[in-house]
């Protein structure tokens, strides 16, 4: 079914996307300058198959919604793309400090809309190859543990969908080392 005529179902999609970013920013702790993995499958919100629907219209709601909870919180957003472009990542420039720039411009096909509608919506967006974001959001089943820093705790979110899509969240911790004798800070865990 097309849901992207109807404003309504564009309306929830954003409210849902809202609600699952509000609720990670409080379970991950999130501060100013950490960074955030978006992985989005419009096709699967709109209740098809990853990659088989692409829906700028829907990446965009997307994106606008994750943008104006993280960006008023001084928390950078990172878009993964596809895996047509190797699941690089749309990222603001000042974001991107230490990291090598790749030159690949996203599209719904190539790349994904929901990295199309990022690219378009960044004030001064380029593209990276890779990252260790310090938590993410899946939608739609999109694979985004590649781009989490290396210990990632699962977040089942109380918004379980945005549209069709399963949503997930995951927030990191340092690694605990030192075993059985060491002491641990538990505002860390």
């Amino acid at each position: 079914m097309e849901h992207t005529a109807d404003p309504s179902f564009i309306e929830k999609i954003a409210d849902a996307a809202r609600s699952i970013a509000l609720e990670l920013c409080m379970a991950a702790k999130l501060k100013a300058g950490q960074i955030v993995v978006i992985g989005c499958s419009t096709s699967e919100i709109s209740g098809r198959h990853v990659g088989t629907c692409s829906n700028l219209e829907i990446g965009a709601a997307v994106f606008g919604a994750l943008n104006d909870v993280f960006s008023e919180r001084g928390i950078h957003m990172a878009a993964q793309c596809c895996e047509h472009l190797n699941r690089a990542l749309v990222i603001e420039r000042e974001a991107a400090s230490g990291r090598e720039i790749v030159n690949a411009l996203p599209s719904p096909g190539a790349g994904g809309a929901f990295a199309a509608a990022a690219y378009a919506g960044f004030r001064d967006p380029v593209t990276v190859e890779k990252i260790e974001a310090d938590a993410g959001i899946d939608i739609g089943g999109v694979m985004i543990g590649m781009h989490l820093k290396p210990v990632a705790i699962l977040l089942r979110p109380q918004t379980p969908k945005i549209g069709e899509a399963t949503a997930t969240a995951a927030r990191t911790r340092p690694k605990l080392i030192g075993g059985a004798r060491a002491g641990y800070d538990d505002s860390l865990l």
